[in-house]
């Protein structure tokens, strides 16, 4: 049996909540940049929640079962589920995110070996998922306001965005985690 959810009304957006999305997404990379290439880590040997790379590792296949499930969900018309699921995405990769930037407060960049075979591979992968991380972030943030203010044809509109590529930094996150641990 389909669930339905509440119609959806005309109303725009309000300039500031667009704003406030991109100024939010904007200091989140800001920050991470910053850590990056000006904060020197705090537990260089990394004595203190070592295991955080495998959590984050553990967060992105937790979001990226989520994203899959929410978007079976809609495909069958189950709007409820796919709204849970959705929000178990969102809950899993605001941990992570959290998660991510202890990690590298306290360990800094994890190294990888440029003498392996597979650091072609690797640094074009990590490049891509910086990219498009950057730009999931606000893309998440607006396809989530547009739900949860009943503006679905909006909402489906920007969803086909915001799917792939989220679903991409997902699944990209566990195959550097994977390949960063491979190669220490």
């Amino acid at each position: 049996m389909a669930s339905s959810l509440p119609k959806t009304n005309s109303l725009r957006t309000p300039p500031s909540v667009t704003i406030g999305i991109l100024v939010v997404s904007a200091l989140a990379s800001a920050l991470i940049c910053w850590l990056v290439y000006y904060h020197a880590p705090t537990d260089v040997a990394g004595t203190h929640l070592r295991s955080l790379p495998l959590v984050n590792a553990v967060l992105n296949a937790l979001a990226t079962v989520a994203i899959v499930t929410g978007y079976v969900e809609i495909r069958h018309r189950r709007a409820l589920h796919h709204r849970a699921s959705m929000f178990f995405a969102f809950f899993f990769s605001a941990i992570f995110l959290v998660s991510y930037l202890v990690n590298f407060t306290l360990h800094g960049e994890t190294k990888f070996n440029r003498l392996s075979h597979w650091w072609p591979f690797y640094w074009k992968l990590l490049a891509s998922h910086i990219v498009l991380s950057v730009f999931a972030l606000p893309l998440i943030l607006i396809t989530f306001f547009l739900s949860l203010s009943g503006r679905f044809p909006a909402h489906r509109k920007l969803a086909r965005w915001t799917f792939p590529i989220w679903l991409y930094v997902s699944v990209t996150g566990v195959i550097v985690y994977v390949m960063q641990a491979a190669c220490r």
